[in-house]
């Protein structure tokens, strides 16, 4: 099988190009076809676990269940998970590398390139369409040159690309046409459409618009997608799309009518990931999901929750700066509830240390002291799916552990969850702190219930109000992320020419 190939790229950095090829990835699939995800490089700390052991980008995970397959690590071959201002991991087929500095890696990704054909040539033999996701903009020129991301990628197999540009930023039409201007005329001639996204309001108000670009470029014109708000129900790729949903989520889960609820508090810190372990929460009735960037102080919560972190003690060292670590410990002196996550089960414990200089150079840190747990990071990164239940109450879990490092427990300190038989985590004054390794230990409602019941929200608890509010929720968190690809699909075949984007597909002629 040699599988038809059509490359998706933007204008710029979010404007919706991992979230569009998520929908037509369901559209397709729907319609009968074969259809994998793919994307050459990508750059992000929200990271999936792959059935074979490897870790890729969280939005080509989400595309791969679109597709109604499991995740691949040939998906998405080159991972750049970034650790501070100019470093980052480098994670080839799934994989830890190196840490590599930002202009050290513009020289390296020529090497790179022929794993990242080879990867996709593995999915086109076992597809009939193969839907490629640029990374950042197409008129990146200055980084043109040894390119794998973007247009490298698509003259290399020469690659139809739909160009997709953001109408809800503003400048949509000089971005469009600005973006041939500054392309090679090798580069524009693969580009064959374009579609505009995220508009608002009356559709044929950019009617001309639609027509002038098609008229200056000579491309396609494939849809003018409306908002559809209900995309904020699936994982966000990076921080800032985070902080959009949290913000935009926020009123929609006030209670009102003098009826309880749980204000959850998350101090957003520089290295933040895999934050989609948050989403359950966002979704629950009841729960108010408070994100506090720097400059702010932590406000009154029911629940200080430490998600996970790429760098944990360039964080921990944050969040000590910011005043957070001191107000965390006093929340729980007094009674409150920790919860923490990866990176933060680790800063939750006695001490950290990095013999090994695994995330800078060799160090140890005091943690928060909340867990009588002590870690030690290294080389080895533990990529596994588990399964298993609440320690306490039985409640069914379900996710994956993505980390660096090992995590010691005192001796006869409970565990949070045993997950594929083994026991894990921790959990100390009587469950209102706890720590795991398990990332989606929300994703069932039973077990999130149970844990937010915990917290000191009885309204929780099987017959408690908020129980009872989201009585129309799902067991688990992923039949929702179902429900919303399913709804993005019908979107999309609305507004887009979905069987015009096929036609454009074709099969892949590979560079000599």
């Amino acid at each position: 099988m040699s599988a038809r190939v059509l490359m998706v790229q933007g204008t710029g950095s979010s404007v919706g190009k991992s979230t569009l090829v998520a929908g037509l990835a369901r559209a397709l699939t729907r319609r009968g076809l074969r259809v994998l995800p793919f994307k050459p490089q990508n750059m992000s700390n929200n990271a999936a676990v792959t059935l074979d052991g490897g870790e890729i980008g969280r939005a080509q995970a989400l595309q791969a269940r679109a597709c109604g397959v499991p995740p691949m690590a040939d998906m998405n071959p080159v991972l750049l998970k970034p650790q501070g201002e100019t470093g980052s991991q480098l994670v080839v087929c799934g994989q830890r590398v190196d840490t590599v500095e930002a202009r050290a890696y513009q020289s390296r990704k020529e090497q790179l390139m022929p794993q990242v054909l080879q990867s996709f040539k593995n999915l086109a033999a076992q597809a009939d369409i193969v839907l490629v996701e640029g990374a950042g903009s197409a008129s990146e020129v200055n980084l043109r040159r040894h390119d794998i991301a973007n247009m490298g990628f698509a003259r290399a197999v020469r690659a139809p690309v739909v160009l997709v540009g953001d109408i809800d930023r503003g400048g949509v039409i000089a971005s469009l046409v600005g973006t041939q201007v500054v392309l090679t005329p090798e580069d524009a001639e693969q580009i064959k459409g374009f579609v505009v996204n995220r508009m608002r309001g009356d559709p044929t108000l950019f009617a001309d618009g639609m027509a002038f670009v098609a008229q200056k470029t000579g491309w396609q014109a494939l849809g003018l997608v409306p908002c559809l708000e209900d995309v904020r129900n699936l994982p966000a790729e990076d921080a800032a799309d985070l902080m959009a949903t949290l913000r935009a989520r926020r009123p929609q889960h006030t209670a009102g009518g003098g009826m309880p609820r749980l204000r959850v508090v998350v101090p957003v810190l520089p290295m933040i990931a895999n934050f989609d372990d948050l989403d359950p929460l966002c979704a629950e009735p009841g729960v108010e999901v408070i994100p506090v960037v720097g400059g702010e102080p932590l406000p009154d919560a029911d629940v200080i929750l430490l998600p996970g972190s790429k760098a944990t003690l360039a964080d921990l060292a944050c969040l000590r700066a910011r005043g957070w670590g001191a107000r965390t410990v006093e929340h729980a002196q007094k009674g409150g509830a920790v919860m923490g996550i990866c990176g933060g089960y680790q800063m939750l414990g006695q001490s950290i240390a990095d013999p090994q200089g695994t995330e800078g150079a060799p160090c140890a840190a005091q943690g928060l002291g909340l867990l009588p747990v002590h870690t030690v990071l290294g080389s080895s990164k533990r990529l596994e799916y588990a399964t298993g239940f609440l320690a306490q109450g039985g409640q069914p879990v379900a996710g994956y552990e993505m980390h660096l490092g090992q995590t010691d427990r005192a001796a006869g300190l409970p565990p949070l969850v045993w997950l594929n038989g083994q026991a894990e985590g921790a959990v100390a004054q009587g469950g209102r702190v706890w720590g795991t390794y398990l990332h989606g230990v929300f994703t069932h409602r039973a077990a999130r219930l149970a844990l937010l019941e915990r917290a000191g929200g009885a309204a929780f608890a099987p017959q408690g109000v908020w129980a009872q509010a989201g009585q129309h929720l799902p067991q688990t968190h992923d039949s929702a992320v179902d429900a919303t690809l399913d709804h993005l699909a019908d979107h999309l075949e609305r507004h887009m020419d979905v069987d015009a984007l096929l036609a454009l597909a074709s099969l892949p002629v590979y560079a000599a």
